[in-house]
């Protein structure tokens, strides 16, 4: 190999010297030797000129008989003859002066190609840049992964909290990464790829960035939607470029967010074929699993809230062959959640975070920290020295029901149909057992298109409901609409959100949980497996495998659930009607009722609130 290496390199310098030679000898043959005029003349008349070629500026020509220097060629400037008349007179020898244009000759080629190709790198790393190729067109095929070395991620276990049992499985993968080799002692392997499903905020890429920090390894984070872009084929190569670096950093762990994005299952949609980019990009990420040994310290974590449209040769065993849940924190994680993040802010004595959490069910990691903000930034609004428990009942508020506009004035024909709506659903809650108990009612309008609210807060975290506590929740959210139909004696537009969250109800209660009598326990709705959805939810649509007279049966069925309900919250109401007259008419005296003074009404028809008591 070195001499084959060494034979080259002499190969070229002999070419090159050869070429300079031939150079050298053309050069020679073509030499042109500059002349003064008066030695043109005088070999004018020697009759030694052959041909001359006369021009603007200078003559050029050949002699008879080469010069002393060997050339044959000539050249000199033209001389004014009644000048050179007088220059002939006094024995003055003179020639003029050549002026040379070669470089004027380059630079009129080289500077306008030079500028077009400014131009022209200058647009295109502009376009490079508005399509996120940071290296310019010719780095799309690079990785736009980002690497933080173990010093920069700064998180471990410690910041991760609510989420214990995800925590428990991934401390596996610490280990392994500390020390693979010993890890395989007894031939086991570890899992090629872990992937992390749960609902949006949980905590998922912050689980990854603690792995590496707990694991101090490089860590490689990209988002699946990165991958592909306008290009044909850059998805693919920047796969293998990813794969590539990690390799050249392992032991290192590998994040991509967004699985979905990447990884959705092939053959889906009209248009769907082997030659769609993302297919492709898919592909190779299929074979770049395959082709890496775990043993090497590599892992992949990847992170997914719609893991039932993954592609199921992702999810085989060889590739991403364990799922760890990071779920919505229970009651316990929510505190533990707030605990950290209450760190950062400036605390009143009332504060506690279980009572915090008992406010907040269904909330997840993220909702708690945007939780804490808002009401450290709402006890900043008021001029206060610490955030107490009344700005975070506030902030709980404005996250679940939106921010108040008390601007949005109602007349008064309003502003009573809407007391009234919200003081049904609150009676009716207290009026029918296991249901959520009323936190607050309010008139004062929030949000986008709400007039008022009523938040219900449960007692404990609930993972199953039964027929009769759906039935009763539905109750509840037709209890404002029986309210109107009772005292004016007509409906109006505020019940639309209420007859929606009614109607997916009892749409889930017949088609999913086979709570239907003429139906019996069959499911007519694919199980979505997904994380957005929910009892209380609207489910995706999706193709129909039933009959005809099976969904018109399914319309029965839900319109009777409905109207049962209906009729249950109506009937309720109307033996309560002199508490709801009262209630209502305090509601539209305070625009606020809290849980304490509402139970104080309905119970004790003679309650004054304290201000009226004072007055």
């Amino acid at each position: 190999m070195t001499q084959n290496i060494r034979f080259n390199i002499g190969f070229a310098i002999a070419a090159f010297g050869l070429l300079l030679l031939i150079q050298y000898f053309v050069s020679a043959a073509n030499q042109i030797a500059p002349i003064p005029y008066s030695q043109f003349q005088q070999l004018l008349h020697d009759r030694k000129i052959a041909s001359v070629g006369v021009s603007d500026r200078f003559l050029q020509g050949s002699l008879k008989e080469p010069l002393p220097g060997g050339q044959k060629q000539f050249v000199t400037t033209r001389v004014d003859p009644e000048f050179a008349n007088e220059l002939d007179k006094y024995g003055v020898s003179y020639t003029g002066q050549i002026e040379s244009t070669f470089l004027r000759d380059l630079l009129s080629w080289i500077v306008p190609v030079l500028l077009f190709m400014g131009v022209w790198w200058y647009l295109g790393r502009r376009f490079a840049q508005s399509q996120g190729f940071g290296g310019g067109l010719m780095s799309i095929g690079k990785s736009k992964a980002k690497i933080y070395v173990e010093s920069d991620t700064g998180v471990t276990f410690d910041d991760v909290a609510g989420v214990d049992e995800a925590k428990d499985e991934l401390r596996e993968v610490v280990d392994f990464l500390k020390s693979p080799r010993d890890y395989g002692r007894l031939g086991g392997r570890m899992p090629k790829g872990v992937l992390l499903v749960g609902p949006p905020g949980t905590g998922k890429t912050l689980l990854a960035k603690a792995v590496a920090g707990e694991a101090k390894v490089p860590f490689f984070s990209i988002s699946g939607s990165e991958f592909v872009e306008m290009f044909v084929g850059v998805g693919a190569a920047r796969v293998r470029d990813l794969f590539e670096q990690a390799h050249q950093k392992a032991p290192a762990i590998m994040f991509i967010d967004e699985l979905d994005a990447l990884g959705r299952a092939r053959g889906i949609g009209p248009f769907a074929g082997g030659h769609d980019e993302k297919e492709q990009t898919l592909n190779q990420l299929l074979v770049e699993l395959d082709g890496f040994d775990s043993r090497t310290g590599l892992v992949i974590l990847a992170a997914t809230n719609r893991p039932e449209i993954l592609d199921p040769a992702l999810l085989r065993a060889g590739r991403f062959d364990r799922q760890v849940l990071v779920d919505r924190p229970d009651k316990k994680g929510r505190v533990q959640i707030l605990q950290v993040h209450m760190k950062r802010i400036k605390l009143a004595g009332d504060v506690e975070a279980d009572k915090v959490a008992a406010l907040t069910p269904g909330f997840t990691g993220a909702d708690l920290a945007n939780l804490v903000n808002e009401a450290a930034l709402l006890a900043t609004r008021r001029g206060a020295d610490a955030t107490s428990m009344a700005d975070f009942g506030n902030a709980v508020e404005r996250i679940v029901a939106g921010l108040e506009k008390r601007n949005r004035l109602l007349n008064p024909k309003e502003r009573e149909i809407v007391a009234y709506h919200e003081m049904g659903h609150a009676l009716v809650a207290l009026a029918l057992p296991g249901v959520d108990p009323v936190h607050k009612v309010s008139i004062i309008p929030r949000g986008i298109g709400s007039l008022g609210y009523t938040i219900q807060r449960p007692t404990e975290d609930r993972f199953l409901m039964t027929r009769e506590e759906l039935e009763n929740k539905m109750t509840v959210s037709l209890g404002g609409r029986a309210a109107e139909l009772i005292v004016f004696g007509h409906l109006s537009t505020g019940a639309a959100d209420d007859l929606r969250r009614v109607t997916d109800i009892a749409r889930s209660m017949v088609m999913r949980y086979g709570m239907s009598e003429k139906l019996g326990n069959v499911a007519y709705d694919r199980d979505p497996r997904s994380f957005m959805t929910g009892p209380d939810l609207p489910q995706p649509p999706h193709e129909r495998d039933y009959a005809d007279e099976t969904a018109a049966t399914v319309d029965e069925e839900v319109r009777a659930l409905v109207e049962r309900a209906f009729q249950h919250a109506v009937g309720l109401l109307r033996e309560r009607r002199a508490v709801l007259d009262r209630t209502a008419r305090r509601l539209l005296e305070t625009e606020t009722l809290e849980e304490a003074e509402l139970r104080q009404l309905v119970h004790d028809p003679q309650s004054r609130s304290p201000q009226a008591a004072a007055e």
